[in-house]
């Protein structure tokens, strides 16, 4: 598919990767891995990495303290986006995001609907800015971070926060 407005820029964009999970570490994050990697192969730098518990204060203030801090321009998050009592980015983002951007999560669950049909209605998937950073919060299954990152933030990750930095 071809881009409305090819992108000039084709500089990296510093990255951070939060994975938000009560049972991963670091070293059984695969989906967090899948996205350090798909970052890495897509030219983009990773100036960040950390899993933290699904706790709304713990997830708010790293995305405040990210956000502060100004070394990363756009942080992909994983995990916490479903229904049960233990899932809280959506909400917690809800709160702190600047900007909505509707489109990543309705396109999202259009293309999760293509894959594995109607439990796509579950998924709380959201983006938007925070200060001067771009997010993107997306399931934690390996197959929902494929299809995210392939399908919607690689693809506009550069148009995004050339837009966001334009003042």
């Amino acid at each position: 598919m071809s881009h409305p407005h090819p992108d000039s820029d084709r500089r990296a964009v510093r990255c951070g990767v939060m994975t938000v999970s009560d049972t991963r570490s670091p070293e059984t994050d695969k989906s967090g891995q899948l996205i350090k990697t798909l970052l890495a192969e897509a030219g983009h730098g990773l100036c960040h990495y950390e899993v933290v518990r699904d706790e709304p204060d713990d997830i708010a203030q790293l995305v405040k303290r990210l956000a502060a801090e100004g070394d990363i321009e756009a942080l992909l998050i994983n995990g916490g986006t479903g229904i049960t009592q233990r899932d809280n980015t959506y909400d917690v983002l809800e709160r702190i995001l600047d900007k909505i951007l509707p489109g990543f999560g309705e396109i999202f669950r259009q293309l999760s609907y293509e894959e594995i049909g109607s439990r796509a209605i579950a998924s709380r998937a959201v983006a938007g800015t925070c200060d001067s950073l771009i997010l993107f919060s997306m399931p934690g299954s390996r197959g929902a971070v494929k299809l995210a990152m392939e399908k919607l933030i690689l693809p506009e990750l550069r148009h995004l926060v050339q837009q966001l930095q334009q003042k």
